[in-house]
This record gives structure tokens, C-alpha cells and sequence, in this order.
């Protein structure tokens, strides 16, 4: 019995490199990407992670297309264009009557386009593939150096922003007043957004690495109403949802990011169900 749970759940990790790749990067970027999800959710903005991740589609495909699957190249390339729309909508919401988010739908509907029409028109459908549902199972070193450079900056930077934008949370017209940290805090996050989107492109994808951004976070919010417990939640949410979400790809011969994400989706549903802060249960129950 012990040698068929071994085979089923640790030999494919201890047997096979490609395997100790994807875990290792899913647990970096989950370090790094998870309490920028939580910070997210709490100022209301999970669908800005969203755009932000189609917004860095055209830089990434500009990359691919001077130095092919270049990390350096995809990563720089996306990091620009996601910065540019980034800034771009914030000028066109403050200087015009257009609100934020509807700035930002307008400019990454605009970038998912192009960005899709370039490697379409210069690449094959596999390099589209690849560009817009990343390649878990294939991370070299330099995609696993880049993933724990970027996962180090978005934790030193976050613990230097922390209060800033706990106050960003709370209540950001009163924090405008009283400091002029607001803006600080608010171009600095979205710039940790975007770093830790270009970080998730590269193992999951433009179309799923908002995934393990948003949906850990979604799911802490029904199982904690505390800022640090959101925070261990949303981490261990997506440890687990990765480790799954490996074991379905090797076992079931499915996509691993899509897997990772319906992982997620479940584990959303049943804390949608039994999530002891606001899940259905207990909200009828009280």
C-alpha cells in the first residue's frame, strides 16, 4: 500500500527534473504572487490583474520575435508593456472622464490584440500556445533564476510598501490626505503586479498566471478576516493547487496550467460553500 501512494504522489517529484522544476517554480512564484493577489482582492482590482496580464502579451511577443524564447528578452519586453499600459490608463482616467478600469479593459483588449496578431502573423500556433498558456513542465534555469529574482524583489518591496498600502485598503481618499506615500504606494504595487505577471507568464501563461494570483486570494477571503491569515491561506492554497495540479498533468496527460487553475476553481467552490467567513453555510446558518 505504502509503495503505491509513494509511486502515485512522490515518485513522479522525485524521479523525474522537469517535475522538481515546475514544483520549485510554483512555489516561488505562489511566494511572490500570492499577497499581491491579496492586496488585490482587498482594494477591489482583481479584474485590473487581469487586464494587467493580457496588457503584457505585445512586449513578450516583440521579445519572441528578436531572440525567439528568449527569457531576458520576453521578460523585458513584457515588463515595458505592462508599465506602459499601466501608466497610460492612470493618465487617461486622471486627465479625462474615462474611469480607470474601463481605461485599462480599453488598452488591454487593444494589447491582447496586437500581441496576438504578431505571433500569429510571424510564428507557428505552437509558439502562440506557448505564449499564452506558458510551459510549466519545460522551465529551465534561467526561467527558475528569473522567477526567484523577481519573487525576492516583490517581497522586499511589499514589506516596504506593507503599511502604505494596508492604508491604501482601508481607506485611500483619507490616506491622499494625510500622505503623499498614496501615489508611491499605488504605481509601485501595480508595478509589482505586472513584475509578478511577467514572473507567472512564464510558467503558466499570459492567460493563466492571473490565476494563481487572484483565485488564492478569493479563497482566503472565506476562510480568514485577518490580514495575516488571508496572506498564510492564499500561500498554502496555492502550494497545494500546484502540487495538484502537477499530479493531474503527469497522471492524466492534462495541460498543467489549466489544471492548476481548475484546481484552484475547486477549492474556490467548496470554500464558496464551507468558507467559515461568508461561505454559504454559515452565512444562511446566522
Amino acid at each position: 500500500m505504502s509503495a503505491q501512494l509513494y509511486e502515485l504522489f512522490i515518485a513522479p517529484f522525485s524521479e523525474f527534473v522537469f517535475m522538481q522544476r515546475a514544483l520549485w517554480g510554483i512555489i516561488v512564484l505562489s511566494i511572490s504572487a500570492t499577497p499581491v493577489g491579496v492586496f488585490l482582492t482587498l482594494r477591489r482590482m482583481s479584474l485590473t490583474g487581469d487586464a494587467m496580464a493580457h496588457a503584457i502579451l505585445p512586449g513578450a511577443a516583440i521579445g519572441f520575435l528578436i531572440s525567439g524564447l528568449s527569457v531576458t528578452a520576453m521578460t523585458i519586453g513584457g515588463i515595458v508593456a505592462g508599465c506602459v499600459v499601466a501608466v497610460l490608463a492612470g493618465m487617461v482616467a486622471r486627465h479625462s472622464n474615462a474611469e480607470e478600469d474601463s481605461s485599462l479593459a480599453a488598452f488591454y483588449l487593444l494589447s491582447l490584440a496586437i500581441g496576438v496578431l504578431i505571433i500569429s502573423s510571424n510564428g507557428s500556433n505552437v509558439d502562440l500556445l506557448h505564449v499564452l498558456f506558458g510551459s510549466t513542465l519545460a522551465l529551465n534555469d534561467d526561467a527558475l533564476i528569473l522567477l526567484t529574482v523577481i519573487a525576492t524583489i516583490s517581497i522586499s518591496a511589499l514589506a516596504i510598501l506593507y503599511r502604505p498600502l494596508v492604508m491604501e485598503c482601508v481607506d485611500p481618499h483619507f490616506f491622499k490626505t494625510i500622505s503623499k506615500l498614496s501615489p508611491v504606494a499605488h504605481y509601485g504595487f501595480l508595478l509589482l503586479v505586472v513584475l509578478n505577471l511577467v514572473a507567472g507568464f512564464h510558467a503558466l501563461g499570459t492567460l493563466m498566471a492571473v490565476g494563481l494570483m487572484v483565485l488564492p486570494a478569493a479563497i482566503a477571503r472565506f476562510w480568514s478576516n485577518r490580514l495575516g491569515g488571508m496572506l498564510l491561506v492564499a500561500f498554502i492554497t496555492a502550494i497545494i493547487s500546484g502540487y495538484f495540479g502537477l499530479f493531474l498533468s503527469y497522471h492524466a496527460s492534462l495541460a498543467t496550467s489549466p489544471a492548476i487553475v481548475l484546481v484552484l476553481g475547486i477549492l474556490y467552490i467548496v470554500s464558496l460553500i464551507f468558507g467559515r467567513q461568508g461561505g454559504l453555510l454559515f452565512k444562511n446558518n446566522s
